[in-house]
């Protein structure tokens, strides 16, 4: 019976670790919105300071991984009443909150190159 209680708690609790990573993946998803969430860990930015830091990314890409970033509560959008009108992206809260899992993904990228650079050597 305790038997039982432990394999089902275990396979309840991967489930729910399942879910959650999925969940993250599903926001941090693609080859752009790692990068500009780390941009803006730099501070705030306007639309063409993040496309000059991500050089390779289209204005119509950039804005729509903008989009899916602001609806997913990772970033804050503000736009200023002057001429012409500004617009802003900061971090939230919830975009901040990533700081330890993207210095983790740092150090773990910076080991993937130098091994793969080793290999290739």
């Amino acid at each position: 019976m305790v038997k039982d209680q432990t394999k089902s708690l275990k396979t309840e609790t991967c489930q729910l670790r399942l879910k959650a990573s999925r969940d993250a993946l599903e926001v941090i998803q693609g080859k752009w919105r790692v990068p500009i969430i780390i941009s803006l860990t730099f501070g705030n930015k306007r639309f063409g300071e993040i496309k000059r830091e991500i050089s390779d990314i289209s204005p119509k890409m950039l804005s729509q991984e903008l989009r899916i970033l602001e609806e997913n509560q990772i970033i804050q959008r503000h736009v200023y009443d002057s001429k012409p009108v500004m617009v802003e992206y900061e971090l939230t809260a919830l975009g901040r909150s990533m700081k330890k899992m993207l210095d983790e993904l740092l150090t773990w990228g910076l080991h993937f190159r130098k091994q793969i650079l080793n290999k290739q050597d």
